[in-house]
Parts: structure tokens; C-alpha cells; sequence
């Protein structure tokens, strides 16, 4: 087993889609090439043009991967979190890093060699077959959530996304963000002023924003305002079809 790896990380490891295939014995070879890395806020993990020689999954924290522009500014391409793997595709090509990574907050990561990967591969061949069929399987999810993106409106994005964080499933309920507004917005795929627009209309549902935290007066509320809108852009969508 990966060291450091605690029995609460083994849980978050087994649920992560890329693994969830696995079997018990192949997910414990696997974790013999793993190591837990601590990442501080600001730490860059690896950059864009790197050899991918391991990918990641996130045991705590919030990490982001990023491009530089020829600008010269950043677009964020995405935010991960517990449970979530990321620079796979890279690792099992062998090929390079398209996007550079940097922990937003003091994060802890399962770091799993490439090339260990490829050992056990090769020992059964299985692992790569189930883990290839993980992998397409999120790359379908990724389409779906690019496309709700696009089709929802800002306000809708953000309660999707409060929704997603809240701790709690009914009731009051205070959502700590977890990290800056600018960054939400590039998360989103929103402007930042198109952001403060859309936290201002949630408002009229019960959600104040100050700083860093979000009180929900009311989730059901909240809920049924997002599958409002949901519902109301699926029709639009079948009128225009």
C-alpha cells in the first residue's frame, strides 16, 4: 500500500471512477507504486510541456489545471477535488503534459507512477481494459457537463454549483466557497461581473454571499429553482428542434 495511505484515503481512492472497476487485489498492486504527496496553496505540481510520468487523484484540497495564453493570461480548464482523478490521459499515452497544475488550497494527492501503471498492465491486462472503460465513461460525463454549461444560464450555474458543495441535503445551510470569486467565474465559464449578476438574482432564493461563504436559507428552494430553469431550457431546446 501507497505510504501514508490511510484507511479513510483507501475509501476515497476505491470511489474514484477510475478505480471503482477494480478489484480489490488489482487496486492493492496498484497502490505499491503510489505515494500521498502534500501540496501547499500555490504549489505547482507539474507544468504544461512536462513529461506525464504519473497521474493523480485528490484525497483533500482543490487543485486546478491550467493553460497560459499567447497573452500571456490563464484559462482555467478545471477544478478538481476529493475523490477526483486527473492527468490520466497524459500518463497512459506517455506522452506530455497539456495543461500546467497548481493546488488552490493545502491539498493532499495519491500520486501513482506511469510507468508502475504500465508493470501492472502488462501483468494483466485486465486492469487496462477496466480502466479504459472508466476512463471513457468519464470523458461522456465531461461532454454532458460542457454542455450544460453552455446551456445554462449564469444563475443556474451557480446554484448547480452551491447545490454540489452544500454539506447538508435540506434546510438551512452554509456553503464555504473554496476558493475566490474570479476563480469560480473562470469555473464556470462566466465573466466576473456576469457572476455578481447571478448571485444577485439568487437572492430573490434565499442566498446571501459574503466573501468566502454562501447561507442558503432554504436547499428545496434553492433545488427547485435550478430544475426550474433545467426544465425550462429543455423546452426551449425541443421547441427549437
Amino acid at each position: 500500500m501507497a505510504i501514508d495511505l490511510t484507511p479513510a484515503d483507501l475509501h476515497i481512492v476505491r470511489q474514484t471512477p477510475l478505480f471503482s472497476g477494480l478489484s480489490t487485489a488489482a487496486l492493492a498492486g496498484l497502490m505499491e507504486g503510489a505515494a500521498v504527496q502534500n501540496a501547499p496553496a500555490g504549489f505547482c505540481l507539474f507544468t504544461q510541456g512536462e513529461a506525464a510520468e504519473a497521474f493523480y487523484v485528490v484525497l483533500s484540497g482543490w487543485i486546478k489545471l491550467y493553460r497560459m495564453t499567447p497573452g500571456g493570461t490563464e484559462a482555467v480548464i478545471e477544478i478538481f477535488t476529493r475523490g477526483q482523478s486527473f492527468a490520466e490521459a497524459a500518463a497512459f499515452a506517455a506522452a506530455t503534459f497539456p495543461v500546467s497544475c497548481e493546488a488552490i488550497t493545502d491539498a493532499r494527492l495519491l500520486r501513482i507512477s506511469a510507468r508502475h501503471l504500465f508493470e501492472r498492465i502488462r501483468r494483466s491486462p485486465d486492469i487496462g481494459l477496466t480502466m479504459l472503460a472508466s476512463t471513457s465513461k468519464q470523458l461522456r460525463l465531461f461532454v454532458r457537463q460542457i454542455e450544460a454549461l453552455k446551456a445554462y444560464t449564469g444563475a443556474q450555474r451557480i446554484a448547480e454549483f452551491l447545490l454540489e458543495l452544500a454539506p447538508c441535503e435540506d434546510g438551512a445551510c452554509t456553503v464555504e466557497l473554496p476558493y475566490d470569486k474570479a476563480l469560480i467565474a473562470a469555473r464556470l465559464g462566466m465573466k466576473p461581473e456576469s457572476l455578481s449578476r447571478a448571485f444577485n438574482r439568487l437572492k430573490d432564493y434565499g442566498v446571501e454571499v459574503k466573501q468566502r461563504q454562501a447561507d442558503i436559507a432554504s436547499l428545496e428552494r434553492l433545488r427547485d429553482f435550478a430544475e426550474r430553469e433545467r426544465a425550462e431550457i429543455m423546452r426551449d431546446h425541443g421547441t427549437q428542434d
